[in-house]
């Protein structure tokens, strides 16, 4: 059977300087074969210990059972600060959870089924996007867009026009190819006036860009939240009817203080769900499509499934429930290509694990891509088969080896929200059309803040004859 592609790793291990000069577009790039057996490695950089972390118990140590003592990595902070200001993604201890509790509210369940027709609404759009598909045309790009504009509408309640598309989704494109050099350079220590070069301007630049558009938009409904709170009622009246998420974080107070978000924190916890909840779901999407394209009795078979579902019911978060085959599709993509592949951490003190002495200070990474890689935790773990959710024998627990949105109280807070939004699409998709990898195409992994493909994703889309 064929085995979904994923870069070939080197034989041995990199010298530091290879790392540096020829590694620094990807981090995939920068494994080797031992990588994906390992259970715990250490790398030694000029002035910075890094370890490896896979070992499953080991890795509820850090995300779970002892959170406080391995907290987000500063250097992380530092690279995504531009775009995302001190958001739930970057920050820690206090103000990390001030955050969170003020945000749970707006992703609680009930509020991601209420955003349902939103979310409906801009799968319609990208489905009249997609009669214009051009055989062997990358997918890519509207998987992006439907994504980001799902954003926009349930956070915001504002359409993704296709100038804004452009703009926003070209700055993230430029950000995130950016972000990976500057990580590099400060990992290996270069004085700050080389940091601070050329590539880190247009980054920068890429980042101002992307919320000034989002600023834009949440200036007036913010002010309109401070009439309210000066205790206008109408304005009160009107912020409460909004169904959206932005509504809900307006709304938010803190449990100790009373006080709301400020403008700026609302703008970085929204640029913070607008680069988690559009980029990570692209990404996942896009390699679904690919996965089903590849094997196209598990496409027919999800075809099936959701045609009999919605022969029954109209298309609705009901309907969604149960494409169980749908859901488990997304959730084998989001094993074989973790949106985030390496997940960052920090020791605050000195420790030891599998004999190494960790001193304080030491980064910590995790890594979904190696561990849903692993032959120890997985049977068949280069294969795709999305039927291993449903398996009463699998290898490990899903609990302990399955971490795509995280693990711990840092899980994804969008998680539940991703996984309704991708069913609608890939539910959509596969309703009104059969599709296959344009000839000859080979998709080309890479890792930088997500991973995707560094060649896009060429589909030919073939309409079906009927439609439910």
């Amino acid at each position: 059977m064929t085995c979904p592609v994923f870069p070939k790793p080197a034989k041995n291990k990199a010298s530091l300087w290879k790392v540096f000069f020829t590694k620094r577009h990807s981090w995939l790039d920068a494994l080797y074969e031992r990588s994906y057996g390992m259970k715990m490695g250490e790398f030694k950089l000029p002035g910075l210990r890094l370890y490896m972390v896979n070992q499953p118990e080991l890795v509820r140590k850090i995300m779970v059972q002892d959170v406080n003592n391995f907290p987000k990595n500063r250097l992380l902070g530092e690279i995504l600060e531009p775009l995302l200001g001190e958001s739930i993604f970057t920050t820690n201890g206090e103000q990390w959870q001030k955050q969170r509790n003020m945000l749970d509210p707006a992703f609680k369940h009930a509020r991601v089924q209420q955003v349902f027709a939103l979310m409906q609404a801009a799968v319609s759009d990208m489905s009249e996007r997609l009669t214009q598909h051009q055989p062997g045309q990358d997918i890519d790009p509207e998987m992006t867009y439907v994504t980001a504009d799902i954003i926009f509408r349930t956070i915001m309640s504002t359409e993704l026009s296709p100038e804004q598309a452009d703009r926003i989704l070209d700055a993230f494109v430029q950000f995130q190819a950016e972000s990976p050099k500057l990580a590099l350079l400060k990992m290996f220590r270069f004085p700050g006036f080389i940091q601070r070069g050329l590539s880190e301007r247009k980054r920068i630049k890429a980042a101002q860009d992307i919320r000034g558009t989002i600023e834009d938009i949440i200036r007036p409904r913010y002010q309109q939240a401070e009439v309210a709170r000066a205790g206008c009622p109408q304005s009160q009246a009107a912020l409460e009817q909004q169904q959206d998420i932005l509504s809900s974080l307006l709304l938010a107070t803190d449990d100790t203080t009373a006080e709301p978000f400020s403008f700026s924190e609302i703008v970085d916890q929204i640029s913070m769900l607008f680069l988690a909840g559009h980029e990570t779901s692209a990404s996942a999407l896009t390699w679904s499509l690919y996965l089903l394209a590849l094997y196209p009795d598990i496409q027919k078979q999800a075809h099936q499934e959701v045609t009999g579902v919605l022969a029954e019911h109209p298309m609705s978060v009901e309907a969604l429930r149960k494409m169980i085959l749908v859901r488990d599709i997304f959730r084998e993509a989001l094993r074989l290509y973790p949106p985030v592949g390496f997940l960052s951490r920090e020791c605050t003190h000195a420790t030891e694990m599998r004999d190494k002495k960790m001193p304080a200070g030491s980064s910590v990474m995790i890594s979904p891509w190696l561990i849903h890689r692993h032959q120890d935790f997985w049977d068949n773990p280069n294969g795709f088969d999305p039927g291993r959710f449903t398996s009463k024998n699998l290898k490990m627990p899903l609990s302990k080896s399955y971490l795509p949105f995280g693990a711990g109280p840092r899980v994804c807070i969008g998680a539940a929200f991703a996984q309704q939004e991708a069913s609608l699409i890939l539910a959509t998709i596969l309703r009104d059309y059969r599709f296959t990898l344009a000839d000859d195409f080979v998709p080309e992994p890479v890792g930088r803040l997500t991973i995707r493909s560094q060649n896009g994703m060429k589909l030919i889309l073939t309409p079906r004859e009927a439609t439910v």
